[in-house]
C-alpha cells in the first residue's frame, strides 16, 4: 500500500461508499439498450417547473461568474414561504450536504450519533467519516422506533438523525408522535429532522416542523429540491435551524456550495405551487397504480407516503438483473439489510404500466 494511505484513519479506510441508482447511460453502454426507464432514484418524472427552467435560461449568461455565496435570493424566497428569518437557513450542495456539513460540525471521535435500521445510508457514512460512532436502532415495522432511539442515547451522542417520511421504507411518523419525542430528547442533542419527502404529504399527514424551532434550540429541519421540485440534477437543499446552529455550520460550510443554476431554479421552483400539487396527484395516482399491481401479483409492499414505494419479491438480485434486460432500473435495498425487496420510484402512469408488466416476466424468469 502507498504509505501516504496507510496513514489514512482507519475509520476512513473502512468506509464502504454510497451507492447510488444506476445510471440510465451506464445501462445503456452495459446491455446496447435504447429504450430504458428509471425508477431507481426518487425523481420526479414530470422533470423541472417550467418557472425554474426559465430561471435557469436567464442565469446562463452569467455562468463565468462566481454565485452569489451567501445565496441571498434563494434565502429570501425561502424565508418568505416559510416565514422563518434569514439567520436560520443554510443552503447545501442537496440535502445531503447539509447532513455531511452537520456530522462535520457536531460530531467527531468521541461522540456518537443515532439513527434507525433501515434510514437513509448518509446518517452512517458522515458519522464514520468524521470518526464518530454510529449507533442503529432496530427498526420498529420498517421504521423508526422513536421510543428505542431516545432509550439509545448516550452522554456522548450528539446527533439523532430522523428521516420523516423514510427513506427507503416509505414508512412516516405523525407530527404529533415527533413533536412529543422532540419534548423528551436532551438539548445537548442536536436532532435532525430530514424531511426530503415531506411536499408527498397529504394535507392531513402535513405538520407545522418550522413553528417548532421557537421551542426547540436543538432541531435542524433538512429539505431538498431534489425530489418534488424536480431538480436533482442541479443539487440543491437546505436547513433550518436556530441562528447560533446555523452559524457554526456556515464555519465549516464551502463558500460556494450552491452552484448558481441551482439557486436560480429553487428560487423559482418554490414560486410554482401550482405545479408541486400537480406533481403531488401524479404522485397519489402512481402510488395507488402500484399498489394494485403488487396486489394483482400477490407481492407483499410496504405503504409508503414518499414518492416510491418498497415491495417484497423474493430473490431480489434476481429480479433486479431480470428488470435490467428488459430496460427497467430500480434500486435493490440489500445494503438496507434487505434483502428480499425493491425500491421502485412513482413514474408516469405509462412508466408503472411497463415497469409492472416488466416485473411479472422477471417473477417468471427468477422462478
Amino acid at each position: 500500500m502507498i504509505d501516504s494511505c496507510e496513514q489514512v484513519p482507519a475509520h476512513l479506510r473502512a468506509l464502504a461508499p454510497y451507492q447510488p441508482g444506476k445510471p440510465i447511460s451506464e445501462l445503456q453502454r452495459e446491455l446496447g439498450l435504447s429504450a430504458i426507464i428509471k425508477l431507481a432514484s426518487n425523481e420526479n418524472p414530470l422533470g423541472p417547473s417550467p418557472m425554474a427552467l426559465q430561471a435557469i435560461s436567464q442565469a446562463l449568461p452569467e455562468l463565468a461568474l462566481y454565485p452569489d455565496g451567501s445565496g441571498h435570493e434563494l434565502k429570501q424566497a425561502l424565508s418568505a414561504h416559510y416565514q422563518i428569518p434569514q439567520p436560520q437557513i443554510v443552503l447545501g450542495n442537496g440535502s445531503n450536504d447539509v447532513l455531511e456539513l452537520v456530522a462535520r460540525t457536531f460530531l467527531g471521535p468521541g461522540t456518537s450519533a443515532v439513527y434507525a435500521q433501515h434510514a437513509f445510508a448518509v446518517y452512517p457514512l458522515v458519522t464514520q467519516a468524521v470518526g464518530a460512532e454510529g449507533i442503529e436502532v432496530p427498526a420498529k415495522d420498517f421504521g423508526h422506533d422513536l421510543e428505542a432511539m431516545m432509550a439509545a442515547l448516550r452522554p456522548d451522542t450528539r446527533v439523532l438523525f430522523l428521516a420523516n417520511p423514510n427513506n427507503p421504507t416509505g414508512t412516516f411518523l405523525s407530527g404529533a408522535t415527533v413533536q412529543a419525542a422532540l419534548q423528551r430528547i436532551p438539548s445537548r442533542v442536536l436532532v435532525v429532522l430530514d424531511e426530503a419527502y415531506t411536499e408527498y404529504l397529504l394535507p392531513q399527514q402535513r405538520y407545522p416542523a418550522m413553528s417548532w424551532l421557537q421551542q426547540h434550540s436543538n432541531l435542524l429541519i433538512s429539505r431538498t429540491f431534489s425530489k418534488a421540485y424536480g431538480l436533482a440534477g442541479l443539487r440543491v437543499g437546505f436547513g433550518v435551524a436556530h441562528p447560533e446552529v446555523i452559524d457554526l455550520i456556515n464555519r465549516v460550510r464551502q463558500p460556494f456550495n450552491v452552484n448558481a443554476l441551482a439557486l436560480a431554479a429553487a428560487a423559482a421552483a418554490l414560486q410554482d405551487q401550482a405545479f408541486l400539487e400537480r406533481v403531488r396527484a401524479l404522485n397519489q395516482a402512481g402510488l395507488m397504480q402500484l399498489e394494485e399491481g403488487f396486489k394483482r401479483l400477490s407481492l407483499p409492499y410496504i405503504p409508503s407516503v414518499g414518492n416510491f414505494l418498497t415491495v417484497r419479491v423474493g430473490e431480489a438480485a434476481r429480479v433486479y438483473q431480470a428488470l435490467l434486460a428488459q430496460g427497467i432500473i430500480v434500486r435493490p435495498v440489500a445494503a438496507y439489510q434487505m434483502p428480499e425487496y425493491l425500491r421502485v420510484s412513482v413514474g408516469t402512469a405509462a412508466q408503472n404500466h411497463l415497469f409492472l408488466q416488466a416485473l411479472e416476466r422477471a417473477l417468471h424468469a427468477a422462478t
